[in-house]
């Protein structure tokens, strides 16, 4: 079992900040065991600017990133979900679509960058933090040993890497 993939799928209103980030960063450091999308309620359509210049700044490839609908993993073609992270609050509070294959749902929030206002540094800044936030949260949820837990434990786990101070 340890040789599996677990897709994981991150959640935000927009999809064009949060989400994302937490996609690129567990696609880079989740080692080939996880396979990270991202998806919105409401989605902009577009990826935010900040968001792009960031990730690049970091090394990031973006350039299969797009804004999408959480409609798209709700289809009976989508792949199945083994997570499903919440990352912003208001995406926490509303009706999901129905995930195939019942997968673990923890919610993760983070304030978002978008909404920061003032100079290029200052919204950098922002986006920087978000994504430092994230990173965090990831690393702590690759270093479980998922393979060992029940899904009870693993449920603790991810409700607990939630709660954690996001701090960057």
């Amino acid at each position: 079992m340890s040789d599996k993939i677990y897709n994981v799928l991150f959640l935000c209103s927009a999809n064009s900040a949060r989400s994302i980030i937490a996609e690129v960063i567990l696609n880079q450091i989740g080692k080939g065991r996880f396979q990270a999308y991202s998806a919105g309620s409401m989605p902009r359509g577009e990826v935010h600017p900040m968001t792009l210049q960031v990730l690049q700044g970091q090394g990031y490839d973006v350039s299969a990133l797009r804004s999408k609908s959480w409609d798209e993993f709700a289809r009976p073609d989508a792949p199945q979900m083994d997570f499903v992270f919440t990352v912003c609050d208001q995406t926490a509070g509303e009706v999901c679509p129905v995930w195939l294959g019942q997968p673990l749902t923890a919610h993760w929030g983070v304030a978002d960058p978008v909404k920061v206002e003032g100079s290029e540094q200052r919204r950098r800044d922002a986006f920087s933090l978000t994504q430092n936030q994230l990173l965090n949260r990831l690393r702590l949820f690759t270093s479980l040993p998922l393979a060992k837990l029940d899904r009870l434990a693993i449920q603790h786990e991810i409700d607990r890497i939630g709660q954690t101070p996001a701090e960057g």
